[in-house]
């Protein structure tokens, strides 16, 4: 049996940008081995998996597979899903049903042509991190205290995965990335993390980030969702959105795949609305 494994590339609408996902429309027939195989042999950061459900009602089950292992959420996977389904089911409001819980999406066509996707995450929040936890991955990252912003201290962030959240003090710290790999991975085992979210404040409506995966066996992500969803979380509990905002998240920039993730976050509202484009690079079957 041969499984139809289609290839875009999610918050950009550069094919050699963003973050590229695998996308599985249908996975009925998989276990989870099998799913486990073909992420890995997809090889980029996730692969989403369609195991279930109904068009006529676009309600999905998703499932979300690293080359290493299950997660229970990706954002950007879920950009490059959605676009799919509007591809070949015309955009509107679709309803994934993940491990993390219901996640909403709506797509529409902007005047390029161009599908844009805006998913609604799970409720996030976010609370400091513990200065083991700081410290631990300030070791594996070789970063020290002083490498951080005093006034976005570290939190560990939820927004259907955890990721701690560590601010650079500078532009230059947030591009000089050399890490022991699985020192980190080890650390972020330890305690739970999907990925680091580091992220440095140009101004209140745009930051830029980088996000180390290597528990999913992936050095950086371009572009990751769920930190971006999390990221809305942290924002809103450290007061530093008082009303309804948009806020441009730049990621990839020093991986030479520049993405641009746009969130919505309300004080009001716990959960974070994530909005990109996603891109076809290529189909293939295994």
């Amino acid at each position: 049996m041969t499984t139809e494994i289609l290839r875009y590339s999610a918050f950009t609408d550069d094919p050699a940008g963003g973050n590229p996902a695998g996308v599985v429309l249908d996975a009925s027939g998989l276990d989870d081995p099998a799913m486990l195989a073909i992420a890995a042999e997809v090889g980029y950061s996730e692969t989403a998996f369609v195991t279930g459900g109904d068009a006529e009602r676009r309600r999905f089950r998703v499932r979300y597979f690293s080359p290493l292992a299950e997660v229970a959420f990706c954002g950007h996977a879920t950009v490059a899903l959605a676009v799919a389904l509007a591809e070949r089911l015309g955009p509107g409001e679709v309803v994934l049903d993940t491990p993390a819980g219901e996640i909403p999406v709506s797509t529409a066509v902007d005047g390029t042509g161009a599908v844009r996707a805006t998913l609604t995450s799970v409720p996030t929040r976010s609370r400091p991190a513990l200065p083991a936890e700081r410290d631990a991955a300030l070791g594996a990252l070789g970063w020290t205290a002083a490498d951080l912003d005093p006034a976005l201290p570290a939190h560990v962030a939820f927004g259907g995965n955890d990721h701690l959240v560590l601010a650079a003090a500078s532009r230059a710290r947030l591009a000089d990335l050399d890490y022991d790999f699985d020192a980190l991975a080890e650390v972020m085992r330890r305690y739970g993390w999907t990925t680091v979210d580091l992220v440095w404040r140009e101004s209140a409506e745009l930051y830029h980030a980088r996000n180390p995966f290597p528990v999913g066996g992936v050095v950086e992500d371009p572009a990751t969702g769920a930190a971006a969803a999390a990221f809305g979380g942290y924002l809103r509990e450290l007061g530093l959105v008082t009303g309804p905002a948009t806020i441009a998240v730049r990621q990839g920039e020093d991986m030479g795949r520049t993405s641009e993730l746009l969130i919505e976050v309300d004080p009001r509202d716990q959960r974070t609305r994530v909005t990109g484009q996603a891109v076809p690079v290529s189909g293939a079957s295994v």
